[in-house]
């Protein structure tokens, strides 16, 4: 099953974070935006646990997409021999990686249910490995175009968009989240602007969104995290990504996300989570349950070489929040606006 069926009704300025062709793996490195555009080539399933544990590549969907090809180099560099238990190895690993995003294991699982089926020859089970990964990229790209179609309805005319972190092709195949929906109200004439976050402490905002909307021509705005309470009243909506959404609307998002939740709410204004049905995790009936990433403290306390603080300085450097279902005024997915109460409608329809 080829991979992209859907690339070319894509838009030109859209960058394609990973891709598999010809029998090798590529990904953009995305920590060395916006200055160089930079892919690194992955041989092995180690290989791609390192470059997602360093943000190399980021973003739920696109974590997944990378996961799963990761699982099919790995299974083209094995003997047949160790295959089976190579690629159990192989899934452990990549699904350890980075725990919030739900994602990774979705697409992990997927592949080894993919070679399940104990007549397989190996070569059959390399074969499957690779096409259930190319799969899983081709829907997540059909997912990104029906994401952006649903929500690009609800943006007004002129809108004026607040959003965080990165949500944009880098993040999910195809479209994106919720820079997808900000993309598609451009396509279709209705001249966004968008206010973004720099999203500290890794300035996913300013060196990624901002990056992707100026290559789309789309009017941005970039704002220190503390100044979202200072722009809040000139906004029509928020709209953010996800990492995991919960059985009962509870979100994990980049961390800062519950911070402008709450501000939304305070300033009666709606706030929006942009994800695909592979980001909702019924399995998780709560927020509470979902295993928050923490980071290493040098990420605050110096950025790009650059010291910020003494080398000493405890830090608390979650990489994700969970912002409760409350504030939140509807989900924009593939399958159409999710609206309260989440419990009943997240899930009977993800």
């Amino acid at each position: 099953m080829p991979a992209r069926k859907d690339a070319e009704h894509l838009p030109g300025f859209l960058f394609r974070a990973v891709s598999f062709e010809r029998g090798r793996l590529r990904i953009l490195d995305q920590t060395q935006l916006p200055h160089r555009v930079t892919y690194l080539y992955p041989t092995k399933a180690a290989d791609v646990v390192a470059v997602i544990k360093r943000l190399a590549v980021r973003g739920a969907p696109a974590i997944g997409v990378a996961a799963a090809y990761g699982m099919a180099v790995e299974a083209g560099r094995l003997p047949d021999r160790n295959l089976r238990s190579g690629l159990e190895r192989a899934a452990r690993m990549l699904v350890a990686a980075r725990p919030t995003a739900v994602n990774l294991k979705w697409a992990v699982v997927r592949v080894m249910q993919s070679v399940s089926v104990r007549a397989m020859s190996p070569e059959e089970k390399r074969r499957a490995v690779l096409a259930e990964a190319q799969r899983i990229e081709t829907e997540e790209v059909e997912r990104s175009l029906a994401i952006a179609r649903h929500g690009a309805k609800l943006l007004p005319k002129n809108a004026e968009v607040l959003t965080i972190c990165n949500t944009g092709a880098l993040a999910a195949p195809g479209m994106g989240t919720a820079l997808g929906v900000i993309f598609q109200a451009h396509i279709d004439g209705k001249r966004p602007h968008v206010y973004a976050c720099e999203t500290r402490p890794l300035l996913q905002g300013s060196r990624l969104t901002t990056l992707e909307l100026q290559r789309a021509r789309i009017p941005v705005t970039l704002i220190a995290d503390s100044a979202a309470a200072s722009v809040i009243d000139r906004c029509d909506v928020m709209l953010v990504g996800a990492d995991r959404i919960a059985a009962n609307g509870d979100t994990a998002n980049k961390v800062g996300t519950r911070m402008l939740a709450t501000l939304a709410r305070a300033a009666r204004k709606p706030f929006y989570v942009v994800a695909p049905s592979s980001t909702f995790d019924s399995a998780t009936r709560t927020g509470q349950q979902i295993v928050v990433e923490q980071r290493d403290g040098e990420e605050v306390r110096a950025f790009a070489g650059c010291r910020a603080a003494p080398a000493r300085t405890v830090v608390f450097n979650p990489a994700f929040d969970v912002t409760p279902a409350r504030l939140i005024a509807g989900f924009i997915t593939d399958r159409g606006i999710l609206k309260p109460p989440f419990r009943k409608n997240v899930s009977s329809n993800p």
